[in-house]
């Protein structure tokens, strides 16, 4: 995963319904983008990095059984 750029964080915000300005965009994308560049160098070796949907699901289940 990479860091987000302003135009993707507006673009997630948009699909969650809550739409944000390009400034706001600007501003989170550079304030979560610390985080995704400490995680680079494990990016995509861990079970979570790939879908979190999924991961959320295969939990519930261990729980349930």
């Amino acid at each position: 995963m990479t860091r987000p750029t302003p135009k993707e964080v507006k673009a997630m915000a948009d699909v969650a319904g809550v739409p944000v300005d390009a400034e706001v965009a600007t501003r989170m994308a550079n304030s979560i983008g610390p985080a995704f560049e400490g995680f680079a160098a494990v990016a995509g070796t861990l079970p979570f990095d790939l879908e979190p949907a999924s991961f959320l699901l295969v939990q519930l289940a261990k729980v349930s059984k």
